[in-house]
């Protein structure tokens, strides 16, 4: 059974997990929606976030989407529980993956790439509280770069800086937790190579999408 499947993502982020489950199920529609005007979120309150949110999958749903990937680390974490409760389709959610990280940890140091909103949300301090209790968890401040990476004004050596300062308090696992970062990632790889594992949540969507998609069926 072919299903439409919704990606949202305030910018370009989404369109990175849109092109990885492009891949991974070319049998099924799937449809893209951002939110170029008001990108990024990550600075903004979630109440502000709701209201640009609901008509775009209200949208999304009149357009056929049968179930929808939010594809917005901020928006998964701040407002999910809002959202399952408004729409009836299932909603895919993305958040921060503390959870595989303090699995993969030696050095219990890991770095997490994420916005303020984020970081400053329930559910990120829920997931730290209950998988991260004996590890050190550093939170780079890059919360400017999903504007410059979806203005395409990328800072290279703030990114190099910030990495590597991570990496000399000891990172071994570096979590992505905006998919805006998923186009850098080649270079934060690059730069964690042979001292980092970095992780993004890719193709932990594709496997939830899967199981999803058998209960539709």
């Amino acid at each position: 059974m072919s299903v439409k499947i919704g990606v949202f993502d305030s910018g370009v982020g989404g369109l990175a997990v849109a092109n990885a489950l492009r891949r991974a199920f070319p049998n099924n529609e799937i449809l893209l929606r951002e939110d170029k005007e008001h990108v990024p979120y990550g600075l903004r309150q979630p109440a502000e976030i709701l209201g640009f949110v609901i008509p775009v999958f209200q949208a999304m749903i009149a357009d056929g989407c049968q179930l929808i990937v939010v594809a917005c680390n901020t928006v998964s974490t701040t407002l999910i529980s809002e959202l399952r409760e408004r729409f009836t389709i299932p909603l895919v959610a993305v958040e921060p993956m503390i959870k595989p990280a303090a699995a993969l940890t030696k050095s219990k140091v890991i770095a997490v790439c994420a916005t303020p909103t984020t970081l400053a949300s329930s559910r990120y301090k829920w997931l730290k509280k209950n998988y991260a209790k004996n590890i050190k968890v550093l939170e780079p401040d890059c919360g400017d770069w999903p504007a410059m990476i979806e203005h395409q004004t990328v800072d290279h050596q703030k990114i190099v800086y910030h990495i590597n300062e991570s990496l000399r308090a000891g990172t071994d696992v570096i979590v992505l937790a905006c998919t805006h970062y998923h186009w850098i990632e080649d270079e934060i790889v690059a730069l964690a190579a042979g001292r980092a594992t970095v992780l993004q949540p890719e193709q932990a969507i594709i496997e939830q999408l899967k199981r999803v998609l058998a209960q539709l069926a």
